[in-house]
């Protein structure tokens, strides 16, 4: 078998272990959104976005179902959101969501990949009033003027529209998600949305590049190994 063997071995065990990470958000996130909300999704939108956002990322049905009859069920634990924010290597702006069941640990475990990159974590509005909370769509199209018009006439406040090579993404402020999506399930019942999702928009973007760049790339391989982190967002620009 010899190295070729060795190094699919630790490439499947990689992609094993990044499935698994994605698993466990999806669940913790689900398991959350069921017990606060409700477990019928045609009730729970918030629920029914979820799950729509997890199987477009190939979550196993059973995984879902589990963390759903889990919040059912009651007790289990009792997840609380957190977030962090300060400067990535090179000066990006970043914000870290996590859900954790011990925040002193969470808080730990983000700041020590801060630490290790020479980043620096900051106080709760270091940095959140450098993005913008936005609903985004994104899916294929010629015609944003059309799209905006079907938007505004059904009452969605449209932040902005653009299309770039055959690609429409509208953002929208996030308390308008569910309506801007109904209303373009409405006018375009064909339409498959590419992206739909609830987001931090970066209001302008930081150039990082060279060593800075490396160490970056590995202050996102940290948090993405912190179990507690759901989302990393940032406006760096490499």
């Amino acid at each position: 078998m010899g190295r070729s063997f060795e190094v699919r071995k630790a490439s499947m065990a990689k992609t094993q272990g990044a499935k698994i990470k994605v698993y466990s958000k999806y669940g913790k996130e689900i398991y959350m959104c069921a017990k606060n909300g409700g477990s019928d999704p045609d009730m729970n939108l918030s629920l029914k976005h979820l799950i729509t956002k997890a199987k477009k990322d190939q979550v196993p049905a059973h995984v879902i179902d589990k963390a759903i009859d889990k919040a059912c069920g009651g007790g289990g634990e009792d997840y609380q959101p957190a977030r962090y924010e300060g400067f990535a290597p090179g000066g990006a702006s970043v914000i870290v969501d996590c859900l954790t069941d011990n925040g002193n640990r969470t808080f730990q475990d983000v700041r020590q990949c801060f630490v290790k990159t020479g980043a620096k974590i900051g106080s709760p509005g270091t940095t959140a009033h450098m993005f913008d909370h936005q609903a985004v769509f994104q899916f294929k199209g010629e015609d944003e003027e059309a799209v905006l018009e079907a938007l505004m006439m059904a009452d969605v406040d449209v932040t902005d529209i653009e299309l770039e090579e055959g690609v429409i993404t509208v953002f929208a402020p996030h308390t308008e998600f569910f309506k801007a999506k109904t209303a373009l399930n409405a006018e375009y019942p064909e339409l498959t949305l590419e992206v739909e999702e609830i987001t931090f928009v970066p209001q302008n973007h930081t150039p990082v590049t060279g060593e800075d760049a490396e160490k970056f790339q590995k202050f996102l391989d940290l948090l993405d190994e912190c179990d507690d982190v759901q989302q990393v967002y940032h406006n760096a620009e490499l």
